[in-house]
């Protein structure tokens, strides 16, 4: 693959400022302040200050700076990035330990689980605390702060089915914009009193550490705000890549943050009632309304970010059968990547629009925020110490002890969170539990709907040796769908019973999606003749490709398969499921049944002409 020319380098760093950033970039609206709020809050004193600024700065540099820009951006599943695709990695790695595989398996899906909580926080919060500035500029507006937060959140999450390819366009130069007003704010206060740049020194925090070991533990939550976001570095990766990333973060992303919080410290430190609001009140007062929209604008990027990064995730895991399937609607011609789903839309929307009505302030909702990301972030140490296994034993030995440090230092972090789990830390962690819940019913479901059928269904090689030859023909094509290939589609026998007849053409047609993230069109396809006039075909996809069947079987003709599209019947079997002794507890057999219900047609789903299918349903007992 050729180099990426400077130019076009510079372009993509520039694009992934919004995309990439949008989430960690807005953290300096509440981060720092709520090391010195609620029950647990530090008095703003000068240690307190240079302590908190300290472990901020130390924090930032080891978990994002080394382990996510520069460690986990190495690990990519094809050039793709995110929890998912690292676990298919990982589980490559450990080849056919099986136990290890179910390990993997279940932190990667509790990972994805996890990633939705965080999903539903950072609109709310983002937002929140950027609307919150209207009290800083003109108290008498402070009222309207829930009105206008839910105002903007509606909007944003009702123009996502237009697509939002022409406002992307415009993400990354205010999102440019907006980390150069965080160096300027920050800059100019740290001049006002430079002695917070002692801060730099690691001893104030190691030394708040040892003189006030709890304080340090309830502080990491606080400090774990500034990391909120470094998720996204390594999940959009495939995006854009990792050199433009790398570029942006150490480029422009780490020094605005890093002098917005100094600079905030610093006003603290010249005023220690500006810990109310220090980023608003950093700010001249002419510019605190001009401020309170170019924020708001930022969080709005941010919060399409996380609610495109729903999409996404959501796409990935109904390709590796974590999720039944759901409507999905492209809203880009040229971009493949810019799909809308509209049940994981508006889902989104309630959740959002409930924290904030429950919550009400930023403050209250950072207590929510952490538990899910620090957890996840947990689940990406394990999955990349089993990718680190694999590798040349030079990187292996200093490879494995940075990813120790890394675990220990997440798991303080996920523990000081964890205090504020009675503070609306429940929240994210319940909601996890419950969408865990939901991948792994589906996939135990669709495990068990594929052994009984096994069990019940004739083996194609017994088919295709004796009975079809009995069968009279009619002519055209039929193309049945199946999950197994070894085994006579359920279709099939429907088919048969009702009609009595074959047609002159028979193709098994079987979709295989790979753990990797893209196939390439030239090895799309396999084709295997089993008798006169019946093919086993197999389609191969990455887990983040569309599956486009007709298309896809266009490259028939080349095969010596001859396939008239308008002569062409697609069948299909929708399975309904009744409570049996299946292998699940009859609650979830129930579960596994509603979202069987909510599943899209396959029709639709694989891009099927919706006058050439026939679906016939089977009864499948759990």
């Amino acid at each position: 693959m050729s180099q990426p020319s400077k130019a076009s380098t510079g372009v993509l760093a520039l694009a992934a400022l919004g995309v990439v950033y949008g989430d960690i970039g807005t953290s300096p609206l509440y981060a720092f302040k709520e090391a010195f709020a609620g029950a647990h809050g530090l008095a703003p004193t000068e240690p307190n200050v240079l302590a908190t600024l300290s472990a901020m700065l130390w924090a930032m540099m080891l978990i994002i700076s080394v382990k996510y820009v520069w460690v986990m951006l190495r690990f990519d599943n094809e050039g793709e990035g995110g929890v998912l695709a690292l676990a298919a990695l990982a589980n490559r790695s450990v080849e056919d330990a099986s136990r290890w595989k179910k390990l993997i398996a279940t932190a990667g899906i509790f990972a994805a689980a996890l990633f939705y909580g965080d999903a539903l926080i950072t609109p709310a919060i983002s937002v929140l605390s950027a609307v919150e500035g209207l009290s800083v500029a003109a108290p008498a507006l402070e009222q309207l702060i829930i009105p206008v937060t839910v105002g903007v959140l509606v909007g944003l999450f009702f123009i996502q089915r237009h697509g939002t390819g022409s406002m992307g366009k415009l993400f990354g130069p205010v999102t440019l914009l907006w980390f150069a007003a965080l160096a300027v704010l920050g800059a100019i206060s740290i001049a006002q009193n430079p002695v917070v740049l002692n801060a730099i020194n690691p001893l104030y925090a190691i030394n708040f550490a040892v003189e006030h070991p709890a304080g340090m533990f309830l502080l990491l939550s606080a400090v774990f705000l500034a990391l909120t976001g470094g998720e996204a570095l390594y999940a959009d990766m495939g995006h854009f890549g990792a050199k433009p990333v790398r570029l942006a973060w150490f480029g422009l992303v780490c020094p605005a943050l890093l002098i917005n919080y100094f600079g905030q410290g610093a006003l603290v430190l010249r005023s220690a009632d500006a810990i109310q609001n220090p980023f608003y009140l950093m700010s001249p007062e002419w510019f605190t309304l001009p401020l309170v929209a170019l924020a708001t604008a930022a969080t709005v990027i941010a919060s399409q970010a996380t609610i495109s990064g729903a999409y996404s995730m959501t796409l990935q895991a109904m390709r590796m059968g974590y999720l039944p399937r759901l409507f999905i609607q492209h809203t880009s011609d040229s971009e493949r990547g810019q799909i809308y789903i509209p049940a994981v839309n508006w889902m989104m929307l309630a959740g959002v629009i409930i924290l904030v009505f429950e919550f009400r302030s930023s403050g209250a909702l950072a207590a929510a925020y952490g538990i899910a990301v620090s957890g996840t972030m947990i689940i990406t140490t394990l999955l990349t110490f089993f990718v680190a296994l694999t590798l040349p034993g030079r990187i292996r030995t200093f490879l494995l002890p940075a990813l120790l440090v890394f675990a220990l230092l997440e798991l303080m972090f996920f523990g000081s969170n964890l205090s504020k789990l009675f503070h609306g830390g429940w929240m994210p962690l319940l909601f996890g539990l419950f969408l865990f819940l939901l991948l792994s019913t589906w996939k135990k479901g669709s495990s068990l709907i594929a052994k009984q059928r096994r069990k019940l269904d004739i083996p194609m090689a017994i088919f295709t040796s004796s009975t079809h030859s009995e069968i009279p023909r009619v002519e055209g094509t039929a193309i049945y769908l199946t999950a197994d290939p070894n085994f006579v589609p359920s279709a099939l026998f429907h088919n048969l019973k009702h009609f009595k007849v074959l047609h002159e053409q028979t193709l098994f047609l079987h979709v295989i999606t790979a753990d990797v993230p893209h196939i390439a069109a030239a090895d799309r396809m396999e084709v295997q003749r089993i008798a006169p006039g019946m093919y086993n075909v197999a389609l191969h996809y990455g887990f983040r490709q569309e599956v486009d069947i007709p298309h896809a079987l266009k490259g028939l003709a080349t095969r010596g398969v001859k396939l008239e599209a308008m002569n062409t019947t697609y069948f299909i079997a929708r399975s309904n499921v009744a409570d049996g002794p299946g292998g699940m507890p009859a609650w979830r057999s129930a579960l596994f049944g509603w979202m069987t219900r909510q599943s899209e047609g396959a029709a639709s789903f694989f891009n099927l002409p919706a006058n050439q299918v026939v679906e016939l349903g089977t009864k499948v007992m759990l």
